[in-house]
């Protein structure tokens, strides 16, 4: 049975790295792979579309779909729109209108990029980290939130940091799952000596650990996980952690392998529907000069054929095409060293095409 993709390019950047990615997924139909795609708008798109970063439409097609390709949402034009109708408020809507409760960010260092890391090449060569970030709760959601006049005529601005058992338990699933497949170790990362909300995760995430006895479970904090990130970075395989540290230090680790540019993601509900996207940003300052980089899009393709459409083996081979291409040494801006060649969005999207369709 045919599966409908959403592709959702959205704002700056996020057009032109789509527009690569989607060659790859229209190579793939014509090759045999069952699948539909149907744009639709979302972001400031999606705001200068109908007047709201969400559209009816683009939430309705998102729903039945059976998987979602995403570029970016943002850009400095909408800054001044009141906070319901920014870009973001799209994403956002997205995560939660879908119950993508589970955000997967690798953070891999390809072999050929050792020397793009602001890291030694013998602290990253080899890094291979996947984080696993709460996304549809915490501080990012909490209520009560807002800017409040109090009585004394000063403003202040609230949020509310909460999680429920429920919510903690089915993310620590997810990452225990998830280390079981892989080298079976997991930190799980909070602020337990000063919030409440801390503590109940770990206890849960402690719980949860019980029915994995063969995963070797820690706990970090969050401010000793970020320096341990740059200091030994190779010491963690799967890390599991709440919407803001996961938000943070998964920025963090895209820098330790050379480019955010690199580094994809999914986002999962409870079934495996998915939401695919690179985790870098809309990047306005170099929207329309082709020079982006959608390799973290295209490997972004990569994770929706393993997570979503059951086809590891296409996952590979565009994985192992990405690799092909870094050793012909074609790097665009972000990714560029000494001895390379250096591409922009369009020849790096049609590099990778060509070596996928020259696989056996």
């Amino acid at each position: 049975m045919s599966k409908t993709i959403a592709v959702l390019p959205g704002d700056g950047i996020g057009v032109e790295i789509v527009a690569e990615a989607v060659k790859l997924l229209n190579y793939l139909k014509a090759d045999g792979l069952d699948i539909e795609l149907a744009e639709a708008p979302v972001g400031g798109a999606g705001y200068d579309a109908a007047g709201k970063p969400l559209p009816d439409e683009t939430l309705a097609l998102v729903k039945q779909a059976d998987s979602i390709l995403l570029g970016a949402v943002g850009g400095p034009q909408y800054e001044k729109l009141p906070r319901e109708l920014r870009p973001e408020r799209g994403l956002l809507g997205l995560r939660s209108e879908l119950g993508l409760f589970a955000n997967l960010r690798p953070a891999i260092l390809y072999p050929q990029l050792a020397g793009a890391s602001s890291l030694k090449p013998e602290v990253v060569a080899g890094l291979d980290i996947m984080i696993v970030r709460e996304l549809t709760g915490g501080i990012y959601f909490g209520e009560p939130r807002g800017i409040r006049t109090r009585a004394d005529g000063e403003r202040e601005g609230i949020n509310t940091l909460v999680y429920s058992e429920s919510e903690i338990d089915r993310i620590s699933r997810v990452a225990f799952e998830i280390a079981m497949k892989r080298h079976k170790r997991l930190c799980s990362v909070d602020k337990a000596n000063v919030l409440e909300v801390s503590e109940l995760w770990r206890e849960r995430v402690q719980r949860i650990g019980e029915s994995y006895a063969e995963v070797e479970l820690s706990h970090m904090y969050v401010d000793n996980a970020a320096m341990q990130l740059v200091k030994w970075p190779k010491q963690f395989d799967v890390i599991v952690t709440k919407n803001m540290f996961g938000d943070i230090l998964s920025d963090a680790a895209a820098m330790l392998t050379g480019s955010i540019g690199m580094l994809p993601s999914a986002s999962l509900d409870a079934n495996s529907k998915g939401m695919y996207e690179p985790i870098h940003g809309s990047a306005p300052d170099i929207t329309g000069k082709g020079v982006a980089n959608p390799l973290a899009t295209i490997l972004s393709v990569a994770m929706m054929l393993r997570y979503s459409l059951d086809r590891a083996d296409l996952a590979d081979a565009i994985e192992a095409a990405v690799g092909r291409v870094l050793d012909r040494g074609l790097r665009t801006p972000d990714i560029m060293s000494e001895a390379c060649t250096q591409v922009g969005t369009v020849d790096m999207g049609d590099a990778v095409l060509a070596e996928l369709s020259a696989r056996p």
